[in-house]
């Protein structure tokens, strides 16, 4: 096949990850255009390239008047951009990696697949998850039939408390009004798992969940709304700003540009006025920070997840007439082993290798950033290139009606009848 030309709409830190590992993949890719407000951003995605073969632009508009660049157009801006991108990609010829979620609403989401069949083109997802090696292995192991028939799958996500306050606390997805709500935003991935893994799609959905413990009534005495102004409490605050400065320096990368070579003085600079300098407890966030839901699938399977801003990591149980499934990062990291199944009929044990390939930049994402850009080729040409329509659409279906269902609150209990004494 002929190398996968590729371009990139949004230069931020998915769009510069992807644009850097397809280059690394000598002869399958070339990268021929990228467009993004800031310049900079562009300009580093195009330092990837031979000297001249990326053509640069600085917005949306000026990349499509342009006509069509590319075989794939990776669509990385913001979450409220998704869908207006996609539709004129898509009209304009492209077949498109669009990052997670694809749309802000599920009929949006509808609306794309109808598009993209209509016009016999295909839209794959961010979902990255699907591509490394522990959820490569799960499938494996599914799709062999050891485990029987699929009766029930559980899942967890713990987003771990930093990651919570930069990202649905103080940054872009903290507002569900101008994002996605975190059920999508966030989970969107493990909705995708569950319909995946299952090969199902959602029949029905309940789901709870609340914004807890980001709020201004749980912030410590004195606490002012900026982490520079000297909070008396930082220096036992798991969430001060300061930390970008040490432990937490990783996560600025993803908003201030050049941070990794900035000096202290400089990112100081840039936390007293843009969003991550802010007091967690004093935010406009409104995204929960935990939320279940249980699923009925429509092949009959039950499912449910756990997100929570308390916890790290993923874990995954399969339940099948023959045998479970279960692992996760958590178990690795405490010493056990990551991925191991039960057989029903001995009552045995055996631990699945997950094995991961040496290739520059397979951390990424557990190795899933890696394993996206390395599937492009197969996704988009030859004979096993997907079908038209959005791929993806059940696990976005499921995410946007457990938000439905979150809002509308449930079922409350009757009161209780008092007890007569005696």
């Amino acid at each position: 096949m002929k190398p996968l030309q590729i371009a990139i709409l949004g230069c931020g830190s998915r769009g510069r990850t992807y644009s850097r590992i397809a280059c690394s993949l000598e002869g399958r890719y070339q990268i021929t255009a990228a467009a993004d407000l800031v310049e900079v951003r562009t300009s580093a995605v195009a330092e990837l390239a031979p000297e001249g073969s990326v053509r640069t632009f600085r917005s949306a508009e000026d990349l499509f008047a342009a006509g069509k660049l590319a075989d794939v157009l990776v669509i990385a801006t913001q979450d409220a951009d998704h869908f207006g991108h996609a539709v004129t990609a898509l009209k304009s010829g492209y077949d498109l990696l669009l990052e997670k979620p694809a749309a802000e609403s599920l009929a949006r989401c509808e609306e794309l697949d109808a598009l993209a069949r209509s016009l016999g083109r295909r839209i794959a997802l961010g979902f990255v998850l699907r591509y490394t090696p522990f959820y490569r292995a799960v499938k494996a192991v599914v799709d062999s039939g050891r485990l029987g028939k699929i009766i029930t799958l559980r899942a967890s996500e713990g987003v771990e408390p930093y990651h919570q306050a930069h990202s649905y606390v103080r940054g872009h997805w903290s507002k569900t009004g101008s994002s996605t709500p975190m059920i999508v935003a966030k989970c969107s991935h493990d909705t995708d798992l569950l319909c995946w893994l299952s090969g199902s799609a959602p029949r029905s959905v309940s789901s709870f969940g609340r914004l807890e413990w980001f709020r201004a009534q749980n912030a410590p005495a004195g606490a002012p709304p900026r982490c520079t102004d000297g909070c008396p409490a930082a220096a036992d605050c798991a969430y001060d700003a300061h930390r970008y400065l040490t432990d937490k320096r990783g996560w600025l990368r993803m908003v201030m540009d050049h941070s990794e070579t900035a000096e202290d003085s400089q990112i100081l600079d840039f936390l007293k006025s843009s969003p991550w300098g802010r007091c967690v407890y004093r935010c406009d966030n409104d995204a929960v920070d935990h939320q279940v839901l249980s699923a009925e699938l429509e092949n009959g399977v039950t499912a449910t997840l756990s997100m929570t801003a308390f916890d790290l990591g993923r874990t995954i149980e399969i339940h099948g007439t023959l045998g479970s499934l279960r692992g996760g990062s958590p178990f690795q990291t405490a010493g056990a082993p990551e991925l191991w199944l039960r057989e029903h009929r001995t009552d045995t044990w055996e631990t699945i290798p997950v094995v991961a390939p040496e290739a520059a930049g397979y951390a990424g994402h557990g190795g899933g950033d890696f394993g996206l850009v390395d599937a492009l080729d197969a996704m988009f040409q030859g004979p096993n290139a997907m079908p038209p329509g959005l791929d993806g659409l059940d696990g976005h279906r499921l995410a946007f009606l457990a938000e439905a269902s979150r809002i509308q609150g449930g079922v409350p209990l009757p009161a209780p009848v008092p007890m007569k004494n005696g």
